[in-house]
């Protein structure tokens, strides 16, 4: 199958538009409480930590616009919904009517349903990578129950699990393809359970990316009952760390100065065996400790020449895999430079994207400031920089 990379803008549609009359409710079960959050409230929230998706846009039943924006988007302050727009008939509709409101710059095209709460983000961001590649892609899950083929109430056959998987989402399509396969839907009449079976019958090639088995989609009132489990589970199971990191370098002429990752301009660098790069260490430091490793000093140590001049972004690279390796995730960071001169207001956005690159890691996870010492101190009669920082981590339930 080739493969050429699609690098634009990804635009996720959630069909929120069902009255879930299966689920013998009279609120539509997108908007039921789920451990104090509204459902959809839930899935929006897994979109908006996942810095692959660039926008969102939301379909909803006709008559539920208010209570949408008020009750979830302002409650919860979700940043990447542009767009709120009324569903259809079936699901199918509610997909083409939002697929119409999508911005031309959109190359991917994501659909998620909106009563799957619990899908994780590294999932979504696997089924879009494959999608850049391949053009299709689905998360989907082995069958694991032994399947019967009934008429009549009797069975007629047994049927070979093997190649059987169950289909999630999200579903990842190129926009041109997506628009093919539901134009040809709907001059033909036909009403597909899925968009991948949309791309299937005009001849798409779609890939598959293995799912999780709590990714369920709600859909009958003990799924909602099995969703709060599930999060009562992971909360349980999900130890929580907190690391404080600080470091701290004189200024020496004739050297860069780097901090975030990047040279900021400046008429010193700062000294030191590696870059000095203050907001990278101290950023080490904090995620270590939270980890229970030893400091940066055990790992690269000033007195081997092997880290002369090492880069902060290389070290902080390594850093995250070692954290990571001891069972350990960044849920979040906050970083402060303390310094007379230079200003890095401009450099921010930069920095934290060069370090959210360098650990894998969404860059809203990352917040990064400055202050001063008010002329106060070394830091204020310009000698130096230093920096804090401080992390939240979670380890990773075993198994």
């Amino acid at each position: 199958m080739n493969s050429i990379e699609r690098n634009g803008p990804v635009a996720a549609i959630i069909p929120a538009g069902g009255a879930g009359s299966r689920f013998g409710h009279v609120q539509p079960k997108q908007f039921l409480e789920l451990a104090q959050w509204p459902v959809l409230a839930h899935t929006l929230s897994r979109f908006d930590q996942t810095s692959s998706v660039d926008r969102v846009i939301l379909v909803i039943p006709e008559g539920h616009e208010h209570y949408v924006r008020s009750a979830i988007l302002e409650r919860f302050g979700f940043q990447k919904v542009i767009r709120v727009v009324t569903g259809g008939e079936s699901r199918q509709d509610s997909v083409y009517n939002g697929f119409l409101a999508l911005e031309d710059d959109v190359e991917l095209v994501l659909v998620h349903d909106a009563v799957r709460p619990l899908v994780r983000v590294k999932l979504i961001e696997e089924v879009i990578r494959e999608a850049r590649k391949f053009g299709a892609a689905i998360a989907a899950i082995p069958v694991r129950n032994t399947l019967k083929l009934v008429e009549s109430e009797a069975v007629v056959q047994t049927l070979d699990r093997s190649e059987l998987w169950e289909a999630q989402t999200p579903q990842v399509f190129d926009r041109v393809w997506l628009a093919e396969a539901l134009s040809a839907a709907r001059q033909d009449g036909y009403v597909g359970t899925d968009e991948a079976c949309l791309l299937e019958r005009i001849g798409r090639p779609v890939r598959v990316v293995r799912g999780t088995a709590d990714n369920i989609k709600i859909t009958l009132p003990e799924d909602l009952i099995l969703a709060e489990s599930l999060l009562e589970y992971d909360r349980k199971n999900k130890e929580m760390r907190v690391g404080i990191g600080y470091d701290m370098h004189p200024f020496v002429s004739g050297r860069k100065l780097m901090l975030g990752g990047i040279e900021v301009p400046h008429d010193r660098g700062l000294a030191g065996h590696s870059d000095a790069d203050v907001i990278i260490h101290a950023f080490c430091d904090a995620m270590l400790g939270a980890a229970g490793l030893p400091d940066i000093g055990v790992y690269f140590p000033d007195t081997d020449e092997k880290w002369a001049g090492l880069a902060g972004r290389v070290m902080l690279s390594e850093v995250a895999q070692k954290v990571k390796h001891a069972g350990f995730d960044l849920v979040n960071a906050d970083l402060t430079l303390i310094a007379e001169r230079p200003k890095i207001k401009d450099y921010i956005p930069e920095m934290i994207r060069v370090m959210a690159e360098a650990i894998s890691s969404e860059p809203n996870r990352l917040n990064i400031k400055g202050t001063t010492t008010e002329g106060l101190g070394s830091i204020g009669r310009e000698e130096g920089l230093a920096a804090w920082a401080v992390v939240l981590m979670s380890r990773r339930p075993c198994g």
